[in-house]
């Protein structure tokens, strides 16, 4: 089978499946951006942007026209591969940035499967759902609309879109439920395992192991998005309690999701100089960003692990800590019900509930044993339910199998009823 993968920083959220299609003797093509990586097995193609001379954007545009340039960028290149001979049985693509728009036209036959990883909400999702920062305003939620608008012009070429989780899928409009499917891509949990040796050394600090009273904490980059200003407000009321804890924060101070605060500020200083009075010396520790075995080993020393965030994508680290048999200590928002329920896998809270953070951390390392099953339970529902051996990779080589047979299916079908065509005449 010939498969073309589209993302700009290709491999994106398909590594996996990119290699398991290598490897099983399918021909994959990507097509990427200039910041997509190579990768054994598939042939890149990448694009380049050309705006051309024009000037002057509709400010409410501006993502909408980029979108629409990487799209043509895309199908210029698109356009050379299929002069080379290769066309594509199924294409998979993420079409958040524009480049699947157009590939129906060079490619007509080919089956399109999308990544439906969001649709952007003007209200209750990545914006207006913390009133502490926002206000409804008119320019930003008709810029959103303007940013799911080239989504939804390349979703009129898909075959089929699949979301990660249910709350993702339920963000899209109804008129694509018939075509969605439910399917995470999948984690890779091999290594992601509760350490029971782990040792922590902290630079001017004590070193930690299992059994000590820690609390865990990880952001790509530090923000309002992901819960960190009210992770950071509950902590002296935290420490107030129990003063010898220890508080590990893995994370960058990068402009995250939520976009950059108005003072020019980044969060973490702007939650020190709010709360920082209340936190003893030496006991929270900002460790930036770490490997995979450090984040392991951190995982595995605490106590509990905090995962809030606003009606958004699910994070990977969620399922990893999950994974590693932490408590989770979550927001209850509804990505985070998509992998916990209350009281089974772990402890959810109202978002903005501050106090019911507090005291949930401060149970947790003082009541440990009250929680032994649901670590368990976090393991289990984890491997289940995202796991990319066994359920990540294995769904999508089944779904895109069984859309190719479709398509040649049909294509048997056509090919049959016009040769009774031609016998008739």
């Amino acid at each position: 089978m010939r498969i073309l993968i589209v993302h700009q920083n290709f491999p994106g959220q398909f590594p996996a499946i990119a290699d398991a299609l290598a490897a099983r003797g399918d021909e994959v093509v990507a097509l990427g951006s200039t910041s997509a990586a190579e990768r054994p097995g598939v042939r890149l193609v990448r694009w380049t942007n050309n705006r051309g001379t024009t000037q002057g954007i509709l400010p409410i545009a501006v993502r909408a026209e980029a979108d629409l340039i990487r799209g043509t960028a895309a199908a210029q290149a698109a356009t050379q591969l299929a002069a080379s001979g290769f066309r594509p049985d199924v294409i998979i693509g993420h079409p958040g940035w524009g480049e699947t728009i157009y590939l129906r036209e060079i490619f007509p036959d080919a089956k399109i499967v999308l990544f439906g990883e969001l649709f952007y909400r003007t209200h209750g999702a990545d914006i207006n759902f913390d009133s502490e920062f926002e206000t409804p305003d008119l320019p930003q939620m008709l810029r959103t609309h303007a940013k799911n608008a080239t989504q939804v012009l390349a979703m009129t070429t898909a075959d089929l879109i699949v979301s990660p989780t249910q709350f993702q899928a339920s963000t899209y409009p109804e008129i694509f439920r018939p075509i969605h499917r439910v399917l995470h891509e999948g984690v890779d949990l091999s290594a992601a395992r509760h350490n029971p040796k782990a040792v922590v050394r902290l630079r001017n600090g004590p070193e930690l192991r299992p059994g000590a009273p820690v609390i865990t904490f990880i952001n790509r980059n530090f923000e309002r998005l992901r819960g960190f200003h009210i992770f950071m407000r509950a902590l002296p009321e935290f420490f107030r309690q129990v003063p010898e804890a220890h508080v590990l924060a893995i994370g960058a101070d990068g402009t995250g999701y939520g976009g950059a605060r108005t003072d020019g500020k980044h969060w973490r200083r702007a939650m020190l100089e709010e709360v920082g009075s209340g936190i003893p010396e030496g006991h929270l520790h900002f460790v930036g960003r770490v490997d995979h075995k450090a984040m392991i080993d951190i995982l595995s020393v605490g106590a509990a692990h905090v995962y809030y965030t606003y009606p958004f994508a699910l994070s990977w680290s969620l399922v990893e800590a999950m994974a590693c048999e932490c408590l989770v200590l979550g927001s209850d928002t509804a990505p985070v019900r998509d992998a916990i329920t209350n009281g089974v896998e772990g402890v959810l809270n109202d978002f903005f509930d501050v106090s019911a953070l507090s005291a949930a951390m401060v149970r947790a390392v003082r009541e440990p044993e009250a929680f032994a099953g649901m670590r368990k339970a976090a393991r289990a529902t984890s491997l289940a339910r995202f796991d990319r051996e066994s359920v990540g990779v294995p769904g999508w080589l089944r779904l895109i199998d069984e859309i190719a047979e479709a398509a040649c299916g049909s294509a048997m079908r056509v090919s049959a009823g016009a040769s009774r065509g031609s016998a008739s005449a």
